[in-house]
């Protein structure tokens, strides 16, 4: 018989009980599908239908201090890729770009451009994640996009030019959002720092964890929290008391005790479940090539801590999607000073041989941890969405404060042509593949057009943020662009949407 109570929840109720039954049911080990059959047994079908996500997960990396360099060694500007490519000698006089004839440690593999069928060519290098380096293809919905938005903000912790999606909206917040209008997830966005989350219409808020030992402990309290506030309404409260007990039933779990003190005794079992499920094992460590990456004697140290740090982070991040304890993750990849300038802030990468052959490691490095964390998230159904995998219904951006010059390595200096920046996007098949904007090898850049993707050379890049923004945005709704239209009021993107 169905629970009245239950069949009343509105709005934050409502999103409430979501949230602590997704939790119980993690914790007890419940499959997803008995979870919402319970759910539509005891509330109706309405309130199983929205336990349902209505978009994707999200790994969004920000990129402060410098750090965003290493992303254009896996997905370089083209026309700096064919430069390379075509001028072995090329290092430190005209091209950023580290795999080319003349430097390889992989046997003169230089990465490989594809062009989309909209015309708008693409560069893998041969670290790039994602990518079959075998045939020169993208994985199936896997292919990468990059859009020329905002500006240029050297040494800036908090990058904010290139992840907009308008004045009062933060493309995370935005995001998180989107996500949270239809979510059971315990905590829907999780912010690793050093973050800085915006805002946005309807945004939950981010709770914050300093790496990935902290994301454990992030959850241990807000389960916690979760269940205490439950006694604020005593009516409501009872409600939830029968719905755990019928849950450990549906769970057929006789070891559980009988009697479960509910403002307690379950915050305590989930905390407990969730560290042994959440902390990296060894067998984590070495899939992310974590174990591998230690024995690197030609890295820095803090290359060696920086890559650590993002690989662990990145496995608790899936344990946690796997979990359904979240939908989003904002990951700073390193929170160090820019006077550490082999991995923060790389200015050294092209003063020597032996420098740039360890940033060829390291985004050899960060490559290998992109592409285990998405092959660890195929291993599993996703939870909200059991017709396909995590790897499937999960999109990656990434955003920084400058990506250094393209067209010099020694010295990398911090200052781009024209101001510009970009922010890339590997969008689940809802995105156009390729380039959106340019730049060429004598400093020239230009800008897109929304209505036809085509280059713009009197669009400025941070006249382009906002399109930008909210095509990422587009593809983390699946497509929906009436709910990325609740925060973005430009010019219409289908020249950059599927």
């Amino acid at each position: 018989m169905a629970n009245w109570r239950l069949k009343e929840l509105r709005g934050n109720k409502r999103r409430t009980f979501l949230k602590l039954m997704g939790a119980c049911g993690a914790a007890y080990g419940l499959e997803r599908s008995k979870l919402l059959n319970f759910l539509a047994d005891e509330g109706g079908h309405g309130l199983a239908e929205a336990a349902t996500n209505s978009g994707n997960r999200a790994l969004a990396v920000t990129c402060g201090n410098g750090v965003y360099a290493w992303f254009q060694q896996l997905w370089p500007i083209v026309a700096v890729a064919d430069a390379s490519v075509a001028n072995p000698g090329g290092y430190g006089a005209t091209a950023s770009y580290l795999y080319n004839a003349g430097h390889n440690y992989m046997d003169g593999y230089t990465g490989t451009k594809v062009v989309s069928a909209s015309e708008r060519p693409f560069f893998y290098s041969p670290d790039a994640p994602w990518f079959d380096h075998v045939n020169g293809q993208p994985l199936p919905g896997k292919q990468m996009t990059a859009f020329m938005a905002g500006n240029d903000e050297t040494h800036t912790e908090f990058p904010e030019s290139a992840a907009i999606v308008s004045g009062n909206a933060s493309l995370a917040a935005t995001v998180a959002s989107i996500q949270a209008q239809q979510t059971s997830a315990l905590v829907p966005v999780i912010g690793i720092d050093p973050v800085r989350y915006g805002g946005a219409q309807g945004a939950p808020d981010v709770v914050t964890a300093p790496s990935a030992d902290g994301i454990v402990d992030l959850f241990n309290t807000a389960a916690s929290q979760a269940t205490l506030s439950l006694a604020e309404d005593q009516a409501l409260f009872e409600s939830y008391y029968n719905s755990l007990i019928k849950l450990r039933r549906a769970a057929n779990r006789s070891s559980w005790q009988r009697e479960l003190d509910v403002a307690k005794g379950a915050a305590r079992l989930m905390g407990e479940n969730f560290a042994a499920q959440l902390t990296p094992t060894t067998e984590d460590l070495d899939f992310y090539q974590i174990g591998a990456l230690l024995g690197e004697s030609s890295l820095t140290g803090a290359q060696i801590s920086g890559l650590e740090a993002f690989g662990k982070t990145l496995i608790t991040v899936a344990k946690a999607f796997k979990l359904n304890l979240s939908n989003s993750a904002i990951v700073g990849l390193s929170p160090g000073p820019t006077s550490e300038q082999t991995f923060t802030d790389p200015h050294d990468t092209g003063d020597s041989n032996a420098n740039r052959d360890r940033g060829r490691m390291v985004s050899r490095y960060l490559g290998l941890i992109l592409d285990a964390f998405y092959a660890d998230l195929a291993t599993t159904p996703d939870p909200e969405a059991t017709e396909m995998t995590l790897d499937q219904s999960t999109v990656f951006f990434a955003w920084g404060d400058t990506p250094h010059t393209p067209l010099q390595l020694n010295n990398w200096p911090d200052a781009t042509p024209d101001d510009s920046n970009w922010i890339y996007c590997m969008g689940q098949g809802h995105l156009k593949e390729g380039w959106y904007g340019s730049m060429d090898m004598n400093g020239n850049v230009a800008g897109w057009d929304p209505k036809t993707g085509m280059d713009d050379p009197n669009r400025p890049a941070t006249a382009n943020a906002t399109a930008a923004g909210a095509a990422v945005a587009y593809a983390v709704s699946r497509g929906d662009m009436n709910k990325v239209s609740e925060y973005y009021v430009g010019d219409p993107i289908d020249g950059v949407i599927v």
